[in-house]
C-alpha cells in the first residue's frame, strides 16, 4: 500500500505533508548547487532541470513508495534526501554524453568511468583518496572557472578552515577543484555542506560507516588545502 493511501485521515495527512514541507527548504540549496555544478562541467545541458522539477519528483516518489507516515520529522528528510540523491546520480548517468560531445568515444568512456564502479565510494578507498585525490596536479589541463555566490564560497571554505584564498583566484580553484574531484566524492562533500547534513545522516543516505564519510571528507578538505597552498 502506497503512502497515498495511508493517509486516510484528513488530520494525518496534514501531519505527513507539514514533515514533507518542511525538509524541502534543505534539499533547495543543495540540489540547485549540484544542477549548477554538472551543468558547469558539462554534464548536464543548461536550463533544462530545476531543482522543483527534481524535488518534486522525489515527493512523488515518497508518497508512492510506501514510506512510513508516522516516521519522525528528521527521518522523512534523509529519506527525501536519499531519493534526491538516487535521483541525480541516475540523470548524471543519463546526461553524461552531453559532455565533451566533440570527443572520442575513448574520452566519453572515461567520463562515465567517473560516475561508475572505479569512482564509487565502495571501491578501494586508496585508489579513490591517496591517487586521485592526492596525486592529480593542479597544473594540468585548464577547466572551467566555476563562479559561486559569496555565501558559497564562504561555506566551502569554513568546511575546509581556510581564510587564505585570493577572491580573484576563486573562480579557477573551484572550478578545478569540481572537475578534478570524482561525482560520488563530491556528492558526499556536498551533502555536508550545502544540505548541512552531519557525517551521520551522510552514512545513511549513502548506506556506508559514518568513519568511511568521515575519512573522505578528511582526505578532500586536506587535499584541496594542499593544492591551494
Amino acid at each position: 500500500m502506497s503512502t497515498l493511501q495511508e493517509l486516510s485521515s484528513k488530520s494525518a495527512k496534514i501531519t505527513f505533508d507539514k514533515k514533507v514541507l518542511s525538509a524541502v527548504s534543505y534539499l533547495h540549496p543543495y540540489v540547485k548547487h549540484r544542477i549548477y555544478i554538472a551543468e558547469t562541467s558539462g554534464i548536464l545541458p543548461k536550463n533544462m532541470y530545476s531543482s522543483n522539477g527534481i524535488i518534486d519528483e522525489c515527493i512523488i516518489q515518497l508518497y508512492n513508495n510506501g514510506f512510513n507516515i508516522d516516521a519522525e520529522r528528521h527521518a522523512v528528510k534523509l529519506e527525501l534526501f536519499k531519493l534526491v540523491d538516487d535521483y541525480m546520480n541516475e540523470l548524471f548517468k543519463k546526461e553524461v554524453f552531453h559532455k565533451n560531445t566533440i570527443s572520442t568515444s575513448e574520452m566519453r568512456k572515461r567520463e562515465i568511468a567517473k560516475l561508475g564502479e572505479d569512482y564509487t565510494i565502495d571501491a578501494d578507498m586508496d585508489l579513490i583518496l591517496n591517487t586521485e585525490l592526492n596525486d592529480i596536479s593542479y597544473q594540468r589541463e585548464k577547466d572551467n572557472e566555476l563562479y559561486l555566490y559569496e555565501d558559497k564560497e564562504t561555506s566551502i571554505l569554513r568546511a575546509f578552515d581556510v581564510s587564505n584564498l585570493p577572491i580573484k583566484r576563486s573562480p579557477e580553484v573551484f572550478g578545478r577543484f569540481y572537475n578534478w574531484l570524482p561525482i560520488n566524492i563530491s556528492n558526499i562533500v556536498d551533502l555536508y555542506i550545502f544540505g548541512n547534513l552531519n557525517f551521520e545522516d551522510i552514512a545513511k543516505i549513502k548506506n556506508i560507516s559514518n568513519h568511511r564519510v568521515k575519512l573522505i571528507f578528511d582526505r578532500v578538505k586536506n587535499s584541496f588545502r594542499t593544492h591551494i597552498e
